[in-house]
């Protein structure tokens, strides 16, 4: 459809339509089925639904349920000689329905088909223009999930579609049966027709298959759950916790402790199916960390991730607030603490400590503290932004004026004991103790009680405030002055701590940073996500300028971090550059200019990732320029050499024939004739291979598949191998056929598969040893014929098993009869434009087995044949 169509579409539509999206565990499980049977019911409440494309696959029950709905004549398209059957969303746009009825999502839309490869950015447009989208999808085909699945059925995932796609959706049900009810299914024909129900069963329907892809599903759809709940208890403030699953936060200190809390909340997150663990580190905004290891953190951050959890790092004034913000935040339902390890006396002289603070906060959570071998035994730690804690500076007046008054009475009744320059001296050793403990303006209180009790109690006249004796004065104006400046110098060296303590605090900060970045969380988002955590913020959000003078950029979409929406607070965002071209801004808190400077430094390495991602892209935009390049020195150097050798054979037998000085036999003539044919055959299978690569390379192959039996092509590509080198008589190491009867017709082109096959065959004739044929065998599996040519040779390494694929690639052949390297690349490319595969593995015993899949002609349709896919200009 052309672009102002759709653009005009999106403009007129009065909203976006509604995306309902029915998600199976594995094939046959009903999706189509239920999306059908909702779309009856909308039909007939009288909503306008359109079958856009529904397969029904043969099945009985679900071709009832598609009768009686307005199916959507699909758009017929050309493709390589061959005709496709595909989505006609300009009819869809044109129609305007209700509601669209959208089977396989993952599917690929022919080349020229249509305006998207992919029928999932289809969706999109139809959603633009205000249309409603029911759509199946199987969980195989998610992005996310493209690797596991194939590690566990062994089939990779060639159509997917991406996660973020499939969360947008308004409404997702998941389909599922158990196992054993989707094998009986199967077994019953209701799935497969019989043919393929016996090789459906043994392999990808096997019960720990479907035991596995069911819990993919289960797991995948229970995080899009958690994600809506999130964004709800967001959007209605709900501070209070639901204990929807388990989610245990352990607070770690970077003590020794660390590792037996970290365990333990480990057991405890276990004991429930979905368990999550989370483990947190506060860092002070004022440095004061008593006791804590960077190391130490580095090493249980490891053992935490090993259990499989996820370590966060949080700035707070108040630790324990901190803890309770991250874990409501987080919608955690235990919080696992490790007892005090401050001493009896320590908790006597400063209060109560973090883990009764976190208990009072700690509302629906429940708190676990947790003992351990250096309770008791650290030192305690000291918090607050102020230069001493609310407690030291209430208790340091009170004890200015009570420490003084206690002395007092000790000394009157110790009267005669002491001089008047020893008690002297006791006061001001009070007053120091004073200054140690609520700073200068406890001292100076101190020092005026201290002052005025020595000058009333025990300077003559006692029980007077008159000084008579100038030296009395003079002592008196000395304590005083001793006294402030003690206090201001402990005062002072307290201030000193804090600002190496906050120095300290800032290079953990930094290095925890660098540790990430080494470790690979280098990503764009990883970055904003820990910059938000770090700082406590709302949301971070990254501005990125174009960084080229092309005119189809006018500058990046914003990056976002964070559960708060960039640009929605009252306050205005923080905002700061990161680099020529981005800024980062940050929307919460208002941050000090202490911190300020740590977020310049989050925002430098933020604007490297940025940099690096340019360059990437940019190095990307290369490649292709660098491969072309690459494959035509490659073809150079082929052209000057492999195709100078059969030129030069031919050419002397033919300059000999000619030659009258020399008069031959007729037996030396035919031998001379047979060269220059076999120089001339090699010489034209090679100006062959290197046409179809370069046809393969443009997408400019044509394609002429029907049904074709294997024992039709195999003959001829066997022909066209040398004698020699082919049959066991003439020295080579022969070739056994086996089973081909046995499997049923491929769908193939028959020309293009003769050409594979003789380039599988010769290449395994060519590293088999004389006394071991070469064995090709054949059978069905799932839809799918599987042609295995097994040789005995010395095989290749997993390392080069790709490598082998490359166009002019020997893996270190030294002989050069061997040809320039184009049979493989040419072989996999011609399988994959017939929509096959093939894979090398090793051969039991030693030696390389090729598997060659292909569709059966039982199986295929025309109108059902995925497009075929071009050869790269590198590895195939």
């Amino acid at each position: 459809m052309p672009a102002p169509a759709v653009a005009e579409a999106r403009r007129t539509a009065l909203r976006a339509g509604r995306f309902k999206v029915y998600l199976g565990s594995a094939p046959g499980v009903g999706k189509t089925y239920r999306m059908l049977d909702e779309a009856q019911r909308r039909t007939g409440r009288g909503a306008v639904v359109l079958a856009g494309v529904v397969e029904c696959h043969r099945r009985r029950h679900t071709e009832e349920k598609l009768a009686g709905l307005d199916v959507l004549p699909r758009a017929a398209c050309e493709y390589r000689g061959g005709r496709y059957a595909e989505l006609d969303v300009a009819a869809v746009l044109a129609r305007r329905p209700d509601v669209v009825l959208i089977d396989e999502l993952a599917h690929s839309n022919v080349p020229g088909g249509g305006r998207h490869p992919k029928r999932w950015q289809d969706v999109e447009d139809i959603l633009a223009a205000g249309i409603d989208v029911i759509a199946t999808l199987n969980i195989q085909h998610l992005e996310s999930l493209n690797d596991v699945v194939e590690k566990i059925t062994g089939v990779p995932q060639r159509e997917t579609v991406p996660d973020d796609f499939v969360r947008r959706a308004d409404e997702i049900e998941l389909v599922d049966i158990p196992p054993e009810g989707l094998r009986r299914r199967m077994a019953h024909g209701n799935i497969y027709p019989p043919e393929r129900i016996d090789a459906s069963l043994a392999n990808f329907f096997r019960p720990g298959n479907l035991h596995a892809m069911r819990e993919l599903a289960l797991l995948w759809v229970a995080g899009r759950v958690e994600e809506a709940l999130t964004k709800y208890r967001a959007e209605h403030n709900i501070g209070a916790v639901w204990e929807t699953r388990e989610r245990v936060v352990v607070a770690l200190t970077g003590g020794p402790e660390g590792q037996t809390l970290i365990r333990r909340a480990a057991r405890i997150a276990a004991r429930s199916a979905g368990g999550e663990l989370l483990a947190v580190h506060v860092t002070r905004s004022d440095g004061l960390a008593s006791g804590a290891s960077h190391a130490a953190l580095a090493d249980q951050r490891v053992l935490v991730e090993n259990l499989g959890g996820s370590y966060h790092s949080v700035v707070g004034d108040e630790v324990a607030s901190a803890l309770v913000d991250f874990a409501t935040a987080e919608n955690a339902t235990q919080l696992v603490l490790g007892t005090s390890r401050r001493g009896r006396l320590e908790r006597f002289l400063t209060g109560r400590g973090i883990g009764e603070t976190v208990v009072s906060l700690s509302g629906d959570i429940d708190v676990h503290t947790v003992t351990h071998e250096r309770a008791g035994h650290g030192r305690p730690l000291p918090s607050r932004r102020r230069t001493l804690p609310v407690s030291r500076l209430i208790a340091g007046p009170v004890a200015g004026l009570l420490l003084p008054v206690l002395l007092t009475v000790l000394l009157d009744r110790t009267r005669g004991t002491l001089n008047l320059t020893g008690e002297a001296l006791l006061f001001l050793l009070a007053v120091v103790a004073v200054a140690c403990i609520g700073g200068v303006v406890s001292a100076l209180v101190a020092a005026l009680t201290a002052a005025l009790l020595l000058n009333y109690w025990f300077i003559p006249p006692i029980g007077a405030f008159t000084l008579n004796d100038p030296d009395s004065v003079l002592a008196l104006l000395v304590f005083a002055a001793v006294a402030a400046i003690v206090a201001a110098v402990v005062d002072r060296s307290l201030r000193l701590s804090r600002r190496a303590a906050r120095a300290t605090a800032e290079a953990e900060t930094m290095s925890s940073l660098a540790g990430s970045i080494v470790r690979g969380d280098h990503t764009i988002p990883a970055l904003l996500e820990r910059t938000r955590e770090t700082f406590g913020m709302d949301s971070v959000e990254l501005l990125r300028e174009p960084y080229d003078d092309r005119p189809d950029r006018t500058g990046d979409r914003p990056v976002p971090a964070g559960p708060g929406r960039p640009g929605t607070g009252t306050d205005s965002p923080l905002v700061v550059t990161a680099g020529p071209r981005a800024r980062l801004a940050l929307h919460g808190r208002t941050l000090p200019s202490s911190e300020r400077r740590v977020l310049a430094a989050f925002a430098a390495h933020v604007g490297a990732a940025v940099e690096r991602a340019q360059l990437a892209e940019a190095a990307a935009e290369v490649e292709p320029v660098k491969a072309a390049d690459r494959l035509r020195t490659a073809l150079l150097r082929a052209v000057s050499h492999d195709l100078r050798t059969p030129l030069a054979g031919s050419l002397a037998a033919v300059s000999s024939l000619r030659s009258r000085e020399v008069v031959f036999s007729e037996e030396d003539r035919d031998e001379l004739l047979a060269s220059a044919e076999t120089s001339l055959l090699r010489l034209h299978r090679l100006v062959e291979n290197l046409l179809d690569l370069s046809r393969l390379q443009a997408g400019a192959l044509t394609l002429a598949l029907r049904a074709t039996a294997l024992e039709e092509v195999l003959p001829g590509a066997l022909d066209s191998l040398e004698p020699a080198a082919a049959a066991a008589d003439a020295g080579g190491p022969g070739i056994d056929v086996q089973d081909l009867e046995a499997v049923p017709a491929l769908w193939v082109d028959p020309p293009l598969l003769e050409r594979v096959l003789a380039n599988l065959v010769g290449n395994a004739v060519r590293h088999s040893p004389a006394d071991r044929p070469v064995l090709v065998t054949a059978s069905a599996l799932a839809g799918r014929v599987e042609v295995r040519i097994i040789d005995r040779g010395p095989g290749i390494t997993p390392a080069d098993r790709e490598r082998v694929f490359e166009p002019f690639q020997r893996l270190g052949d030294r002989d050069n009869s061997a040809g320039p390297g184009l049979g493989l690349a040419l072989a996999r490319g011609l399988t994959e434009a017939m929509d096959g595969t093939l894979t090398p593995e090793d051969t039991p015993g030693g030696g390389l087995t090729m598997v060659l899949s292909l569709p059966a002609a039982d199986c295929r349709q025309p109108a059902a044949t995925p497009a075929p896919t071009a050869l790269s200009s590198g590895a195939a």
